[in-house]
């Protein structure tokens, strides 16, 4: 009888150290993974951050290619959408002036789409960017020559204001 009470003793008590253990792991391992996460998921709301500040991709004149210079706005944008895959946001196609109301509003619309197409090659998941076209309706600037013009013709990726 005595030893299958100690058995009995045993195999309880190693139960018990490996559940305490595992427990204090796993609290210490989420409290850092939330951290972790709080402080990257507060870069879209912080007005210093470059994913704050660089929200627009721009393009030439009649193109919805994104341009060389671009890129890295791009990837910056994708590889943050893709750690943070719970934000859903809107990349909002704009055209300049020029051209007809249903011209630009399906210009809008590509430079919208490729921009998402951009930022899936990062990892950005398959509903996580909802591309929409404002055409010329939403100018960014409102002056009516090639400095202004250049400033309408782009992408802005609207994230939550929460």
């Amino acid at each position: 009888m005595s030893k299958r009470l100690f058995a009995l003793l045993s195999i309880v008590s190693v139960a018990l150290l490996t559940a305490c253990s595992s427990t204090k792991l796993d609290n210490v391992s989420d409290a850092k993974a939330s951290s972790s996460v709080a402080s990257v998921a507060a870069d879209h709301l912080n007005p210093n951050s470059l994913i704050s500040k660089e929200r627009s991709v721009y393009f030439d004149f009649d193109k919805f290619d994104i341009k060389a210079n671009q890129a890295a706005v791009v990837e910056r944008q994708g590889k943050y959408l893709a750690a943070n895959a719970a934000l859903k946001i809107r990349a909002e196609g704009n055209a300049d002036e020029r051209g007809g109301r249903e011209y630009n509003l399906a210009l809008g619309q590509k430079r919208a789409e490729a921009v998402v197409r951009g930022l899936k090659a990062y990892g950005v998941k398959d509903g996580q960017v909802e591309p929409v076209s404002f055409g010329s309706e939403k100018p960014l600037a409102a002056g009516h020559d090639e400095a202004a013009w250049a400033q309408n013709r782009r992408v802005d990726l609207a994230y939550p204001s929460k």
